[in-house]
Parts: C-alpha cells; sequence; structure tokens
C-alpha cells in the first residue's frame, strides 16, 4: 500500500494530472469505481502542487485504481491494475536494515 501511495505522489505533478486524458469530476469518477469495479477508498494522501492522491481497491476483486484530484475538483485515473493486498508493514527501527 504505502509502495502504491508512493508511485501515485510521484506520478501527482500538476502537468502530468492535467495531461491525462481521463479526467471527471471528482463525484462522478468515485460513483463510477464504487459502482463498477466495487472499489473504495482505501489511502490518501497529498501530492505535487496540492494534489490529492487516492488508492481506490476492491478487497473482494482484488482491482485498484490510483487518482489524483487538482484543486479545481477535477479527478484523473493515474494508474489501475489488479491483486491488491492489504498490508500492515512497519518500518524498521532507526538505524537497522529492512
Amino acid at each position: 500500500m504505502t509502495m502504491l501511495l508512493a508511485a501515485g505522489t510521484m506520478l501527482g505533478a500538476a502537468s502530468l494530472v492535467q495531461a491525462q486524458s481521463a479526467c471527471a469530476p471528482r463525484d462522478q469518477v468515485i460513483e463510477r469505481l464504487a459502482a463498477k469495479y466495487g472499489e473504495s477508498r482505501q489511502s490518501i494522501g497529498l501530492g505535487a502542487n496540492n494534489a490529492v492522491i487516492e488508492v481506490f481497491a476492491s478487497l473482494e476483486t482484488g482491482t485498484w485504481t490510483i487518482t489524483a484530484t487538482t484543486v479545481d475538483g477535477m479527478t484523473c485515473l493515474m494508474a489501475s491494475g489488479q491483486a491488491f493486498e492489504e498490508l500492515a508493514d512497519t518500518l524498521p527501527p532507526k538505524g537497522e536494515d529492512a
């Protein structure tokens, strides 16, 4: 999950978000992800230029989608895939190798 969020944050630059063609108002994107894929929000973070990066996934089917929402309320699909797993990894103590 952390890796997905980090990848989404890196992709969250405003120029890349605005260059994506799969963008729509946030409520429409969220509704479609829920209705068509059974996905719900699993994590959220703040990316470049205040873009909100979210990971949506279905724990039943394993599909996932990373979105970026700009300050104007437009949400763009950044990445999607299969085999989503929910993890609870912890960081190693400071000074120890992973």
